[in-house]
Parts: structure tokens; sequence; C-alpha cells
């Protein structure tokens, strides 16, 4: 196999036109991209890999084997550099042969170019703002307890939510943005769990994702693979379910 590292030049991350195939939304919208001068990255045959350094975490696409190939390559070359990464589906087991991995979870990466249909209850979405994040936080904490990220965070553009007729919030999500790319993510979109199953979360969903298409032309947002109902929202917003993937730690355990 063939690789290139510290760093890669904009040609070895997309002479192979992975960015153009399926599967590769990451690498389209993600890492790779923006900076490529100082991006420490491999790519080889039929996949391609780069590293979020404050992380530790390596991500690849392309075809498993191959991406599983320059993972390994990777933590060769950086042992203490690298302590999770994400790949395309059976990255992980290829890899486990090899070194030990752990907590593998399946995501899929979910993105949109267009609105989605309105939603009748978009109307009950409005703004909050940094006098609002504490009211945030303990409603995550209450309702969402692993949200992705929370209130006052850097990453975070714009907090929306939707609040019942006595004024409580009952439900709230944010648009944040891929690290390294700052293209536009939906994160910690959380509803009420006695209020679940009304149409809430549709609703601020649906008005996150316009936003972002209008603002920024696109949507981005994580999905665990086996969450059946948000896949069913998310298909009927429009959002595009081609780019599945593995997310594990490297253990040294």
């Amino acid at each position: 196999m063939r690789a290139t590292t510290l760093p890669p030049r904009t040609a070895d991350l997309f002479a192979q036109g992975l960015e153009l195939q399926t599967g590769s939304a990451l690498l389209r919208f993600g890492a790779a991209w923006p900076h490529p001068a100082g991006r420490i990255g491999w790519s080889g045959d039929g996949a391609v890999a780069w590293l979020d350094e404050p992380r530790g975490h390596l991500w690849s696409v392309g075809e498993p084997t191959a991406a599983a190939g320059l993972t390994l390559r990777a933590a060769h070359q950086l042992p203490d550099g690298i302590r999770e990464f994400t790949g395309p589906p059976g990255t992980d087991v290829l890899l486990g042969r090899h070194l030990a991995v752990a907590d593998p979870v399946p995501w899929v990466f979910r993105w949109t170019l267009d609105e989605p249909p309105l939603h009748p209850a978009e109307e009950r979405v409005s703004e909050l703002h940094e006098a609002h994040h504490g009211e945030l936080l303990t409603f995550l904490s209450r309702h969402s307890p692993a949200h992705s990220t929370g209130p006052g965070s850097s990453d975070v553009s714009l907090w929306a939510g939707i609040r019942d007729a006595g004024g409580h919030l009952v439900a709230c999500g944010a648009m944040s943005r891929l690290w390294d790319s700052g293209a536009p993510l939906m994160a910690s979109v959380a509803t009420d769990a006695a209020l679940r199953g009304q149409g809430l979360g549709a609703a601020l969903t649906s008005w996150l994702t316009r936003y972002a298409v209008r603002r920024y032309g696109l949507c981005t947002l994580w999905q665990l693979a086996d969450n059946t109902p948000a896949d069913r929202l998310y298909t009927r917003l429009g959002y595009r379910n081609e780019d599945p993937c593995v997310a594990a730690r490297i253990s040294t355990h």
C-alpha cells in the first residue's frame, strides 16, 4: 500500500476522487480539505485518512481494508498520538486483528443541501441567547445527559428552543460546526422526556435545518445507526443516508 505522511499535499487527499464518491461526505464537508498545508494525513489504494491532532482522532474514508491499513500505519508511526478513530464499517474488525480496539459504535454522517418541508410547529421555535445558558444546561442535563455540545461552547453559533404555554423550555437544539472545516452541524437536539412523540423534536430539527441551508447552503449531523426514529425523521427531512461509519477507541491496556 502506498502512503504519504507528514503532511500530505492537497493532491494526495483528492487524487483518487474519493471526495466525489458515495460514503465520502466526511471528506467533502469534513476535516481534510480546508488546511492541507498543515494536515497530517495518509493516502493509499482506495482510502485516505487524516488526523485531528488535539483529540488524537484519526478519520478515514474509502474501502474498509485500505482504511484499516492506513489507520494501522498511522497508529504505528504515531503511537502516542492516536487514541480513537472513525472509519468505514468493518474498519474496527479489521483493525482489531492487530490492535486493541474498544467500544465500537456505528454512526451515520448525514447531510442535506435542501430545505425540508415546512413543519407546522416551526412557528413555535425561537432563538435562545447567552442569558438562557443556565436554563439550557439544566434542561439538557435532565432530558439529554449525553448531549454532544453544551451552552457556552465556542463551536456553537446558535441555540434554538420551543416553550410551552407557561414559558417553560420543552425542546432545544444547537447549530454547531464540524471542528476543522466549519461546516454547519446540528447538535444536542433534545425534547422534554414527558412530551416526546408530539413532534417538538421534528419541528426544531426542521427549523434548524432550514436555518443552516439558508445561511450556509447545507446542514450536517451525526446519527446513531440503530436510532430508528431518528433515521425516519432525518430521511423525511431530506438528509442523505450514504455515509455509514464506525467509531472506536484504541486501547493501550
